[in-house]
């Protein structure tokens, strides 16, 4: 199941998003940010958020914890902030 196409357009499997959400990508944005997918015709959006779904998501748990400004700080893929990286 996860050869399944999510995303036609870009050619996105249900495996590559869910490598990208266990690399931190909580949100169907966060995932085109990462593969492009959902940014065409839009039809794979419902899709990948149904995968996504509600799991553990460290940014949605820095919002619930009432740390919303390290939630919506930057980060790269692995999980580090931009200043970090450089």
């Amino acid at each position: 199941m996860n050869g399944v196409y999510v995303c036609s357009c870009f050619g996105i499997t249900e495996k590559q998003v869910k490598q990208h959400a266990d690399a931190g990508a909580c949100t169907p944005r966060q995932i085109a940010s990462a593969c492009k997918a959902g940014t065409d015709c839009g039809s794979c959006v419902r899709r990948i958020q149904s995968i996504l779904g509600r799991g553990a998501c460290p940014r949605r748990e820095l919002v619930e914890q009432g740390n919303a400004v390290a939630a919506l700080a930057p980060e790269n893929a692995l999980g580090e902030s931009l200043d970090e990286a450089a």
